[in-house]
């Protein structure tokens, strides 16, 4: 992914956080209300740690943030466990077990990018179809999941896939998302 250095980048730095993509939670949070003080929280591909630094003040210091990556954060909190794993084998591993449920599941994970933007939109759309595997075993009943996926001609169909597992699912396009961007984000609420 290309830096790109604009009013979110220059703000992240001012504030303490390692990337632009905070803000992408930040307005989600503002609009949905769904993260709170002493919660559960997985969050998937979560390096370099930005989602995971605004997450751990929110939920406080009896909430949770398990993060997952390839690689590791830029930072570390008392109520922050890492694990260097891919999330394709999280599903069939033990591993979440020692700390599920989970009251939420982000997802801000995304694919290294070929150029090749259909190539792009299904490998997006297998990253978010295995967060909403994790989610739908992993999260409490009625818990919520905001994850990131690129538009395309899959998207409608992994909307519909999320509807089966959620009572309400909406897309939302974050300010702070490039304009240019064919990121969308689901919000999912209430795990059925």
């Amino acid at each position: 992914m290309k830096e790109i250095k604009d009013h979110y980048f220059f703000m992240a730095k001012k504030e303490g956080y390692p990337a632009r993509s905070v803000y992408k939670l930040i307005e989600a949070q503002n609009r949905f209300k769904f993260l709170k003080k002493g919660q559960r929280i997985l969050d998937l591909g979560a390096a370099p740690g930005s989602w995971t630094k605004y997450v751990a003040k929110l939920v406080g210091r009896r909430g949770l943030i398990v993060a997952v990556d390839l690689h590791r954060l830029k930072f570390h909190q008392d109520n922050v466990v890492f694990l260097k794993e891919d999330i394709y084998q999280l599903v069939s591993s033990n591993i979440l077990k020692e700390y599920a449920p989970f009251d939420v599941v982000l997802s801000d994970m995304a694919p290294k990018t070929t150029g090749r933007k259909d190539r792009d939109h299904y490998l997006s759309i297998d990253l978010a179809r295995t967060a909403l595997q994790l989610a739908s075993h992993f999260l409490v009943k009625k818990g919520c999941l905001y994850c990131k996926a690129f538009d395309g001609e899959d998207f409608p169909a992994l909307r519909m896939e999320a509807q089966q597992i959620f009572k309400a699912v909406k897309i939302f396009k974050p300010k702070s998302s490039r304009r240019e961007s064919v990121e969308k984000f689901l919000f999912c609420k209430t795990k059925r």
